[in-house]
């Protein structure tokens, strides 16, 4: 059965960094574009980052540009998250997500209702 899964979540302070890692058996990886998004309870789930099939495009949420980075290695079949300079309001569960794409952009990988696949979620806590 195809899936993802994640890992690398955690219990972290203001200001640390964590990276997320999702490995794939989804098909063939290279013809999936990726995305992280998050949900934090009481909220929706929102589009974090996104990553284009070849990785050569990323769009990001305008909450974490400039503080986290989207990253795939299309040999390992995997998709990265490095946040760095983590806030308390960036606690919540993250889920990778895969969408089998036609064209190498990524922002067109950002709406929730349309990724094909999701990961289980990995918990991130930051404290204050």
């Amino acid at each position: 059965q195809a899936q993802l899964v994640e890992s690398g979540g955690g219990l972290v302070q203001a200001g640390d960094s964590l990276r997320l890692s999702c490995i794939s058996s989804v098909g063939t990886f290279s013809n999936y574009a990726m995305a992280w998004f998050r949900q934090a309870p009481g909220n929706e789930r929102e589009h974090v980052a996104s990553i284009s099939v070849s990785g050569a495009n990323t769009y990001y949420a305008d909450s974490v540009k400039g503080r986290f980075t989207i990253s795939r290695d299309n040999t390992k079949n995997m998709v990265y998250l490095q946040m760095n300079s983590l806030q308390p309001e960036d606690t919540a569960v993250y889920y990778c997500a895969a969408d089998l794409a036609y064209n190498d952009y990524a922002q067109t990988s950002s709406i929730a209702s349309t990724m094909d696949t999701w990961g289980q979620g990995t918990q991130v806590t930051v404290s204050s």
